[in-house]
């Protein structure tokens, strides 16, 4: 296992490199650039990111966030050139050491929570929060605006201004969209990019939908494990693999996540796991937790020994977590509580390491 942090790059990162490289056990960063989807990853941006982290003492193996364009998820004509940016950009990363791009195929909303910062009463601190109910009337662009409201003077992964500023024309493409044009597009998608992948030594990651279920009506193929199943299979290969996040599938208690990681990490198809606890409060209702297991409702335990015994050789990090100590920053993107989440998963790898010695 190799212990990650998710870094957003100097200019967008209140977080310096220096205080993750002090987390104990961190080997380097899921780093990203914030661009638009569709657009070819500029190389001198990428060889000053991996140069700045390479300098802090970090590695940065694996990316996040190579956006997929709507027009690929949608099926449209145009979809062949964002395809083709996205081959140019997978062979530049692979070229600079990259050896895992995690993306989703999630139609509009890479994540959706209806508080940014929900005070849990019992201590204080807040977290993302979701709760289906207070949804209501509110419809995808009312969400979209409280959301950008809430975030302060952060961007949001997913939450992109650029993207979002069509999203009553983005919504309009997805009208007459079935969940099985969304895996046929995808399949289109993986065809054209997974032999490049397999050529040039990367492998891709899908993401699961968050949350686990759908959303305002659109198709979503990523939520359990029959999805991912089906996913593997849309394109048979080593390279067609996913990024296992316990939050997303967990949001759904229906999902059992060491059963989950277990099934495909003994198929050699988990490459990174964000590794993150939940608390449920109701029907399509919950909370990020504390990663210790009794401050939610995910065995985090049986999550590090499932990973352990199938899926060593990945890459991991801490998802989100509360704001403590009166941190101020990017939602779910604080130093302090990840730092804990990172100490505490480390805690429990030695543990079963030791044990099974």
């Amino acid at each position: 296992m190799k212990m990650t942090f998710r870094w957003y790059g100097s200019q967008y990162d209140p977080i310096p490199l220096k205080y993750i490289k002090q987390i104990p056990g961190m080997t380097g960063v899921m780093g990203l650039l914030e661009k638009p989807a569709g657009i070819e990853w500029p190389e001198d941006e990428f060889i000053k990111l991996k140069e700045e982290v390479n300098e802090a003492g970090l590695e940065i193996e694996i990316i996040e966030s190579v956006n997929v364009h709507e027009d690929i998820k949608t099926g449209l004509p145009s979809r062949d050139h964002y395809i083709e940016n996205y081959i140019k950009t997978i062979r530049m990363l692979a070229k600079h050491g990259v050896k895992v791009i995690v993306y989703n195929f999630m139609p509009v909303f890479d994540w959706l929570r209806t508080d940014l910062a929900r005070v849990i009463p019992e201590d204080g601190s807040n977290s993302l929060y979701f709760n289906e109910e207070d949804l209501g009337e509110m419809g995808p662009i009312e969400i979209v605006e409280r959301t950008a409201k809430g975030s302060g003077s952060f961007t949001l992964p997913g939450w992109e201004p650029e993207r979002l500023s069509k999203l009553e024309f983005t919504l309009k493409q997805y009208e007459d969209v079935t969940p099985e044009d969304l895996r046929n597009h995808y399949k289109y998608f993986l065809d054209a990019v997974i032999p490049v992948c397999e050529e040039v030594g990367v492998k891709m990651a899908c993401h699961p939908d968050d949350p686990a279920w759908p959303i305002f009506g659109l198709p979503r193929i990523a939520h359990s494990q029959a999805d991912f199943d089906k996913i593997v299979k849309l394109h048979d290969s080593p390279a067609n693999t996913l990024c296992l996040c316990t939050g997303s599938l967990g949001s759904n208690p229906e999902n059992n996540i060491p059963e989950i990681i277990r099934h495909f990490g003994e198929m050699n198809r988990i490459s990174a796991l964000h590794v993150r606890n939940v608390k449920y409060l109701g029907y399509r209702h919950f909370r990020e937790a504390a990663h210790l297991s009794a401050a939610g409702d995910l065995d985090m335990y049986e999550i590090m020994k499932a990973i352990f015994e199938t899926c060593p050789d990945t890459y991991v990090r801490p998802d989100h977590g509360r704001m403590i100590w009166d941190e101020k920053g990017r939602a779910g993107y604080g130093l302090f509580d990840r730092a804990l989440g990172a100490t505490y998963l480390n805690g429990l790898w030695e543990a079963i390491d030791k044990t099974k010695k």
